[in-house]
């Protein structure tokens, strides 16, 4: 194969020959259970062509087939270039290790438009050019490299789709022909700045939204972001301040008991917001709660989105007032306040493996998650420590992850080794964990033993320990103005007390919406949502605590 130096990739394309046909039927990728279809063999002699796809060529349907991905095209030039990058994986990069069905040389992201017509070989076969292809983790599988798959879109060495106009055959060495070029402006490259480099030019996602012959993957991408961008403008318009936490009425339209101790809660808007978003809340949401006795409560969304969403609440033995009220006095009908709805989460879609480490009510943070994961193919696994049997909330929907979970049944004297799970973990595995503090803490001292990163590693608190040492701040940018925070509060609760709209959501060291700047001073950091570097220059204000005297900026 020549290098790709022996190719001018800018160069107008007109035509070129497909080199190699390849096609595959699903397949168990290796260590993993999920079967893919990216491991195509090579065809010879004619292959049929349908609107879905060359003849014996399998697809995971959960992103991939369909008649706007029915073909996947890749330039053979770019595999040096990848040799060279990571030379590690050279002998993975050859033709086929993509999963592309037509191999060809010259043909690329650089000289190719969305919507390009084209004709291959004798049999009247007519192809479009439909779609950029989205990388995904089965490429860091393929090549055993972490975190490989955005160079792919970084550099515009993804390939592309194409979708079938006619039906016919084709063949190795059939000449593939550009017919009619109807987005000259609009190479797969330039589709991908906006799509992926530049995502936050408003012009740009206006007119790519427009692009008729785009695939539905990429255009609703646009369409989405031109939607979200003209609500934001009409809020700006109203006067609304983005940071400001907006309080609306919910009615709670069921309460049922899941446990002994623990309740569920469905809540519907009582004015659903026009400008919210359709489909389920992003995944690991959780919600801000004002109670009619005045308390202030965070809790993770089970399912659900900003109209119509269910938690689930244990009962805690030292009940702070929050889940003691809500099951003793809350029934249905009532209204109650809801704030805003974040999510600190960032799905890792790098990670070939996924295991959950969960302990309790824990789950309610990541059920909705798991769930998603299994439905679109992602390896799964739950370890989950559990009171009893009887003691599972939601239980019909943990037993729907069938074998991927492993439950620890204290009441039959079964622990979980949380170092034992570390110690064995797959390649390229991240890890969620949630429960007690003392569970965390393990989990934080095996993780850092076995050497991951701070970005294989999700921890998520359902309580934290707020009080300690009194201490002073200074707020450079309110005047200099000095406050004094004592032993039983935080830092966030006396920051609310004298200033106006001080952002907040989890409030147990999770999401890191009360971030704010440190300027001087020394902390003793506690919660999860700030990395190493992160703490040099910033606090968590609803649960770390300055040392003596801090200068912050908020």
């Amino acid at each position: 194969m020549a290098p790709a130096a022996d190719v001018d990739l800018y160069a107008p394309f007109e035509k070129d020959t497909i080199l190699e046909i390849r096609t595959s039927k699903m397949k168990t990728m290796p260590g993993l259970t999920i079967q893919s279809g990216i491991d195509k063999q090579l065809r010879k002699g004619k292959v049929p062509v349908s609107f879905l796809g060359l003849d014996a060529d399998e697809h995971d349907l959960t992103f991939h087939g369909g008649k706007d991905k029915a073909i996947h095209g890749y330039c053979s030039s770019h595999y040096p270039q990848w040799s060279q990058e990571f030379p590690g994986a050279e002998a993975r990069f050859k033709p086929g290790g993509f999963g592309e069905n037509f191999v060809t040389k010259q043909m690329n992201e650089r000289n190719i438009c969305i919507g390009d017509i084209l004709s291959v070989g004798n049999d009247g076969v007519l192809l479009q050019i439909s779609l950029p292809r989205q990388p995904c983790f089965k490429l860091n599988h393929r090549f055993q490299l972490k975190n490989f798959a955005p160079n792919t879109y970084k550099t515009s060495r993804t390939g592309w789709y194409y979708r079938v106009l006619r039906e016919g055959t084709v063949q190795e060495g059939d000449e593939i022909k550009l017919v009619e070029r109807k987005w000259p402006r609009w190479t797969i490259e330039r589709v991908q700045e906006y799509l992926h480099r530049s995502p936050d030019n408003p012009e740009m996602n206006e007119e790519l939204s427009q692009i008729v012959d785009m695939g539905d993957e990429s255009r609703k991408a646009f369409e989405t972001r031109v939607a979200k961008f003209k609500a934001k403008q009409k809020r700006a318009a109203g006067g609304e301040d983005e940071a400001a936490e907006k309080w609306r009425d919910y009615k709670i339209t069921e309460k049922k008991a899941q446990t002994s101790r623990i309740t569920s809660f469905i809540f519907e808007a009582l004015t659903p917001d026009p400008d919210a978003e359709h489909g389920d809340a992003k995944l690991g949401s959780h919600v801000r709660l004002k109670l009619p006795n005045g308390l202030l409560r965070s809790y993770s969304i089970v399912s659900g989105n900003e109209t119509r969403f269910e938690l689930g609440i244990a009962l805690e033995e030292q009940s702070r007032g929050g889940s003691l009220y809500l099951h003793q006095n809350v029934k249905d009908g009532d209204v109650i306040q809801i704030g805003r709805i974040t999510s600190d989460v960032k799905p890792a879609g790098a990670a070939s493996n996924h295991v959950f480490i969960i302990g309790g009510i824990g789950i309610t943070a990541f059920l909705s998650m798991m769930e998603t994961y299994r439905q679109i193919n992602w390896e799964t696994t739950l370890h989950y420590g559990i009171r009893s049997t009887d003691d599972i909330p939601f239980r019909e929907r943990v037993d729907g992850l069938k074998d991927s979970v492993t439950l620890y049944d204290r009441s039959k004297g079964q622990r979980m080794d949380i170092g034992a799970i570390f110690r064995n973990l797959s390649w390229n595995s991240h890890v969620y964990v949630c429960g007690p503090r003392r569970m965390l803490d393990e989990a934080m001292r095996e993780a850092k033993k076995c050497g991951l990163g701070e970005d294989e590693v999700h921890f998520e608190a359902f309580a934290a320990d707020t009080t300690g040492d009194p201490f002073e701040v200074e707020v450079a940018n309110r005047e200099g103005k000095v406050l004094k925070v004592a032993g039983e509060e935080t830092l966030l609760d006396v920051l609310k007390e004298h200033f106006e709209d001080v952002p907040s959501s989890c409030e147990v060291g999770n999401c890191g919406t009360c971030r704010v700047t440190l300027k001087s001073g020394n902390v003793e950091h506690r919660g999860t949502a700030l990395t190493a570097a992160d703490k040099k220059e910033s606090m968590l204000s609803c649960v770390s605590r300055g040392i003596g005297r801090i200068a912050i900026e908020i």
